[in-house]
């Protein structure tokens, strides 16, 4: 009788940075901007042997009713800036940065990567993702945003872009040989010509082959095309399905694609992202849990997050008193500008019809009705409930390992490190020394097909 070998688990940490789950009002918690926190962040990781760090993507702050919502952590400093300099400071750890398709150009995302690449020696990894709203465009874009379709298939041409330029060198075109007095092998080098419907680019690209060949792809949407995209191409997709029964439908669905667009299971990586507290004991946790989810959701986090469906201006309201009365207010959010998250609420009528009839079975006031619909911690418990916990979904194939986000930053790594990571090793689930000096290598992805010669002009 045969046992199915134990899965080795995916560890990555995301740093918080622009997030209403961070405490930043915390004793604890330190600066989300000063590079000392990002080297205390990305060292914690590397020494727990983590796969890579996570950084998130912000282009604009974010405003409610008019002004900056200063409940999350404003400002994000530049991820390719922050990504270059922690790869001086970590040797094995994989740099993951978000950077999106729609506001950005294939030519000079793909040279950025392919340096990061190159100056972490083979770490990089490329988040890639789209931007639904005009709000956030009118940075960047003359009318704000593209329809949805459009972000889409041009995320996928963008993407297709930017291998056709890491593909330009194939690795070995340069022969730098002193006595012959040849540098380039391949005076062809570099050479690409791309048509398509929305990019018509061709020269030269000016970074040779990585030691990644390419970056590793990460893709981060939910939806449909979401899906396909991530089936057709990604390396790696950042879920948010981080429990059973919801992660097993998740993995089963996007794994299941994979086969029609001629790839295998161990082709594509499923990461959700994952909160946890940890406690000496799990009552201790559970206690510490109540709390934490008290300080991210103070009485005025509670009414600000009721607007994103009510849409309204609610602030003459007691966060500690009952729902409002009056119905939201109909058609595209104008009160919650450069939030993702008020897509959720597609039909904010029946949202709030819900969460009367849920508020008025458990007698919950607006503040603990919001603490009750919202993201709860994925793990809480002793260290060893939550390496068990962990294991337990890995194996069950709700996910092939996690984006574990604390809720402090720097230090709120430590804790996980120095009390979870050695129940797991113990276990024989998870690396006690890195195998690989590669992101590819961590994740147990091979190495993209070296790139054809150039085509002859």
């Amino acid at each position: 009788m045969s046992s199915k070998p134990l899965k080795q688990i995916h560890l990555a940490a995301h740093f918080p940075g622009v997030n209403n789950t961070t405490v930043w009002s915390d004793p604890d918690a330190g600066s989300h901007i000063d590079f000392d926190s990002f080297i205390h962040f990305a060292q914690t990781a590397e020494r727990a042997k983590f796969d890579f760090l996570f950084l998130a993507e912000g282009l604009r702050l974010r405003e409610q009713g008019g002004r900056i919502h200063d409940l999350d952590v404003v400002g994000r400093p530049d991820t390719f800036t922050v990504l270059t300099a922690l790869a001086a400071v970590t040797e094995r750890l994989g740099l993951t940065g978000t950077i999106n398709s729609t506001f950005n150009e294939p030519y000079e995302v793909a040279r950025q990567f392919a340096t990061l690449d190159h100056l972490s020696e083979g770490r990089a990894a490329w988040n890639v993702v789209t931007s639904w709203d005009a709000f956030t465009g009118e940075n960047f874009r003359r009318g704000g945003f593209l329809p949805r379709e459009d972000r889409y298939s041009r995320a996928q041409e963008f993407l297709a872009t930017a291998h056709e330029l890491f593909d330009s060198w194939d690795g070995t075109a340069i022969a730098a040989d002193a006595g012959s007095g040849t540098f380039l092998r391949d005076a062809r080098a570099g050479t690409f010509a791309h048509r398509g419907r929305h990019f018509d680019i061709e020269g030269r690209f000016n970074v040779p082959r990585s030691p990644q060949g390419r970056p590793v792809i990460f893709q981060a949407g939910d939806s449909e095309e979401g899906r396909e995209f991530a089936a057709a191409g990604a390396d790696a997709i950042f879920g948010r399905y981080g429990t059973l029964e919801a992660g097993r439908e998740f993995y089963a669905d996007v794994k299941g694609r994979l086969a029609a667009h001629g790839r295998t299971h161990d082709r594509l990586k499923i990461l959700p992202a994952a909160t946890f507290v940890l406690g000496d004991t799990d009552a201790e946790a559970r206690e510490t849990a109540h709390e934490v989810r008290r300080l991210q959701v103070s009485g005025q986090t509670a009414i600000k997050y009721l607007e994103h469906v009510w849409n309204r201006d609610l602030s003459a309201y007691d966060p500690d008193g009952p729902l409002p009365a009056i119905d939201p207010e109909p058609g595209e959010n104008t009160i919650a500008l450069g939030r993702a998250s008020v897509r959720q609420f597609r039909d904010p009528l029946a949202t709030a019809r819900r969460w009367r009839e849920l508020a008025g079975a458990k007698n919950l006031s607006i503040r603990e009705l919001v603490i009750a619909t919202t993201a709860e911690q994925t793990f809480v418990g002793s260290a060893a409930t939550i390496a068990g916990a962990i294991n337990d979904l890995v194996q069950a194939d709700a996910a092939d390992g996690f984006i574990l986000v604390p809720h402090i930053t720097p230090g709120g790594l430590d804790g996980f490190a120095d009390s979870v990571v050695p129940l797991l090793q113990e276990r024989g689930v998870f690396r006690a020394e890195y195998e690989g000096s590669t992101l590819r290598d961590h994740l147990g992805l091979a190495a993209p097909a070296p790139a054809p010669a150039p085509a002859p002009r």
